[in-house]
């Protein structure tokens, strides 16, 4: 099947060409932008009008029990709340018994169409990794199950491009978060995956990148194993291996980077201090990546530089990599913080520090320090 997805790029220079690494006329990149004519976001915004469209169901203030599960009419024309927060008190609770008495049609419907109900009355959960955006990155597998799914439950960065795979018997629920709003606990979505589980429902757990890298999945799939839950992982490029490969920076290189290293950026304590700060970080032979890190990126930078990571060493930031609205900064790490701040990156934005980072052809002067690292 074709995947609705294309890139249309708008460099902010006018002196790079891919094709003649050998001019000499390359200007520093302070920035380069995507220009598209979609939504701003190619997530799903904590408020956005989408994620009211697609989880309309479930605020229906209709009790009558719905015939089927088809899609329904009215769901793009539905309104935002009035008070969206308020939707968030108690939600869990006024939620799960409609959840619930939809899931028992379903059960209903597929005994009444000869449908294969599992043997010992649960259904299976699915932790599917959906990549860092571009749907075009799914694995065949994942798309198989996203369209087969009863009931999914998905997280912000979760693409709009992918969640139109999502097949039309299905229902959507947003259990995402950002930073300062958890639409939904870690216990209640532990909670809600059980529960569709025990009606016999195909679940899907959607989660961006791979569910097991810094995605809570392996929470989900223990709580879930200790219920007597079948847990399913469908692993999901990561964002360190599609965003450095969309930029054409090799994570590990021959002579250059011997080893590559996932930091989360998030503070212990919700403060500015990095998680992961220590002597062995900051390693000139190694590339470090780094999760959710704009907020503690200065404390970051300044710790890895005082335990020994040159000032000078090549660094990247990209917001929304693979999608329309990417973003990217490039800097020396002394003034990667102040070039993010110059540019506004906003989040999801991941961050690539070391010397690969000058084999990107989009990194100032590539060919001249791509060529002194290889003779090096």
């Amino acid at each position: 099947m074709a995947l609705p997805y294309t890139h249309h790029y708008d460099l902010s220079f006018s002196a790079l060409n891919l094709k003649k690494f050998g001019s000499s006329h390359l200007q520093p990149i302070c920035c380069l932008r995507c220009n598209s004519s979609v939504s701003s976001s190619p997530f799903t915004e904590k408020h956005s009008l989408q994620r009211y469209q697609r989880d309309q169901w479930v605020y229906n203030n209709n009790n009558q029990q719905r015939p089927s599960l088809s899609c329904d009419d009215e769901a793009a024309s539905c309104s935002v709340p009035a008070d969206s927060d308020s939707i968030r008190l108690n939600d869990i609770t006024l939620q799960l018994p409609e959840l619930r008495k939809l899931l028992q049609v379903l059960k209903h419907k597929r005994e009444s169409c000869g449908g294969q109900v599992p043997k010992n009355g649960l259904g299976d959960v699915f932790l599917v990794g959906t990549g860092p955006g571009d749907p075009d990155l799914l694995t065949l597998k994942a798309v198989k199950v996203i369209q087969k799914a009863d009931l999914l439950l998905y997280d912000r960065l979760v693409s709009n491009a992918v969640l139109d795979l999502v097949g039309p018997d299905a229902r959507l629920l947003y259990v995402g978060k950002t930073a300062g709003y958890h639409s939904r606990t870690q216990e209640e979505i532990h909670e809600l995956l059980l529960s569709f589980a025990e009606a016999g429902a195909t679940v899907v757990r959607l989660k961006g990148g791979d569910p097991l890298v810094f995605g809570r999945g392996g929470e989900e799939m223990d709580f879930l194993q200790q219920q007597g839950i079948q847990v399913k992982v469908i692993p999901g490029i990561t964002a360190a291996s599609g965003i450095s490969a969309e930029l054409g920076i090799p994570l590990t290189h021959r002579g250059i980077a011997n080893s590559v290293r996932f930091l989360t950026g998030h503070s212990r304590k919700g403060g500015t201090d990095p998680l992961f700060v220590a002597e062995n970080a900051a390693d000139p032979d190694s590339t470090l990546v780094v999760y959710m890190g704009l907020s503690t990126l200065p404390s970051l930078a300044e710790k890895l530089i005082h335990h020994g990571l040159p000032p000078d060493t090549p660094a990247t930031a990209v917001e929304r990599g693979t999608t329309p609205q990417q973003r990217m900064v490039f800097a020396e790490l002394k003034d990667l913080a102040d070039k993010i701040k110059t540019a506004e990156l906003v989040s999801p934005t991941l961050i690539i520090i070391g010397k690969v980072v000058a084999l990107s052809p989009f990194w100032p002067q590539s060919l001249t320090e791509a060529s002194r690292l290889v003779e090096v």
